[in-house]
């Protein structure tokens, strides 16, 4: 930890007294390498003091996003979100036919590359984590980029370690943004320079909540949880049964026994031969209700962390889920209630920050979730047939839509749908 541009109002023994119980050694296990502060008037500081950067939970533990990312569990619904919006095509369209605005710059931008580093789909993919609350300190659910413009013209989103941001209102209600540069130097932004993606749910309708954070005490839980069961094979004598003597044991034999089995510690030792004296038997003994408790602990966890998430069992992996055909269905639910609420988060941040009041009544962002609400390839198949007009349904559908969402070319030698010219025309009754 280091921390710079010490206020001379601060006498020299309070400095000295402060240092002193600030030493980097311990804190750094909270916090993570390289924590540094702007000085003592930083309120990261005395959140520090306090108990580091993550709050501490009642389970015990000060929960930051790079340890909750540690949890599998968290990790999975991080990655499957995150994933989710940065693999979907992202792409500008004109609101009247729906077309796409591939001569507007933006254009270029969101649906191929950002900036000079980054894919479209690794821009997405961070922002979407750092909006989860699962980059820099996790304190809050949002997503930064600097927005670089050439005249009116954008030319590239720069993402911004969240832990690095201060977001402030002005008296004219507008907002400004504080930048910590690198080099410790802060830069302030005007809004129109920030294009800032929150999470919809927020305690000042200006920075978002951070789910990790929300989710902290199920996080650290959760942690403990592992931590006792990695302790019981790292620790424990794995016998899973008793020894029975019909007697009293001699001392000698007691302290050969007790030699056995402290040989037999670890997980490493466990299922080895155990030599018994003087007539002992073993007894197996099955799993016991704490056994089973913890089990039963562990499996609600999952579900625990993953609810503010919004993703289903199934798509966790968890054993006792079916996975027949109702998994389409969660995997709709997924996209429709864990989904859709980024879905609208972007495409509305995009027209707030990236484009003018002029060009937001022309254009809209729109993602293409089709290829997750898809369903198998049989019901894909009955849909375009319908859509085409076979079984007596009004045709609505171009032949060729539904080859460019099979990522196939157009062809001019196809049979008219039924109903429609080849030109896509309807046919009309003469």
């Amino acid at each position: 930890m280091r921390v710079v541009d010490r206020p001379t109002s601060i006498p020299a023994v309070g400095r000295s007294r402060l240092a002193a119980e600030t030493k980097p050694a311990a804190p750094k296990a909270m916090v993570g390498e390289g924590a540094a502060f702007s000085g003592f008037g930083d309120p990261h500081l005395m959140e520090f003091i306090r108990g580091g950067l993550g709050a501490m939970t009642e389970a015990g533990v000060s929960i930051t996003p790079k340890l909750a990312m540690r949890n599998t569990t968290v990790l999975r619904c991080v990655s499957l979100i995150s994933f989710a919006i940065g693999m979907l095509p992202l792409q500008l369209h004109r609101r009247e036919d729906k077309s796409k605005a591939t001569e507007h710059p933006l254009y270029r931008v969101l649906h191929r590359r950002p900036n000079a580093w980054q894919t479209s789909y690794e821009f997405r993919a961070f922002m979407q984590q750092s909006a989860l609350g699962a980059v820099g300190d996790g304190r809050k659910g949002d997503a930064f980029a600097l927005i670089v413009r050439s005249g009116r013209k954008i030319l590239q989103l720069v993402p911004l370690d969240p832990s690095t941001v201060e977001v402030r209102q002005r008296n004219d209600w507008s907002l400004e943004y504080v930048v910590t540069r690198k080099d410790r130097q802060k830069q302030t932004f005007p809004q129109a320079d920030i294009f800032h993606l929150r999470f919809g749910l927020s305690d000042d309708g200006i920075s978002g909540l951070s789910l990790v954070k929300q989710a902290a005490e199920a996080i650290a839980l959760a942690i403990q949880t592992e931590k006792a069961a990695a302790r019981l094979f790292r620790n424990g004598m794995l016998v899973g049964g008793m020894l029975k003597h019909p007697a009293e044991l001699t001392p000698e034999s007691y302290a050969r026994l007790q030699a056995s089995m402290a040989d037999r510690e670890g997980a490493e030792n466990a299922h080895r031969t155990l030599i018994l004296e003087e007539g002992m038997t073993f007894d197996t003994a099955s799993a016991t209700g704490r056994d089973s408790q913890a089990i039963e602990q562990r499996k609600f966890q999952i579900e625990d962390i993953a609810r503010p998430f919004g993703v289903p069992r199934p798509l966790l992996n968890v054993d006792d889920t079916s996975w027949g055909s109702g998994i389409d269905v969660l995997g709709q639910f997924f996209v429709r209630y864990g989904l859709n609420p980024w879905f609208e988060a972007w495409q509305q941040a995009i027209e707030r920050s990236l484009l003018t009041e002029p060009e937001a009544d022309v254009y809209e962002a729109k993602f293409n979730a089709g290829g997750l609400l898809r369903g198998s390839m049989k019901d894909q198949a009955d849909f375009f047939a319908k859509g085409l007009g076979a079984g007596g349904h009004a045709p609505w559908l171009h032949p060729d839509e539904p080859r460019d969402w099979m990522d196939l070319p157009p062809r001019t030698d196809l049979p008219a749908a039924m109903g429609q010219t080849n030109n896509g025309d309807r046919n009309e009754p003469s």
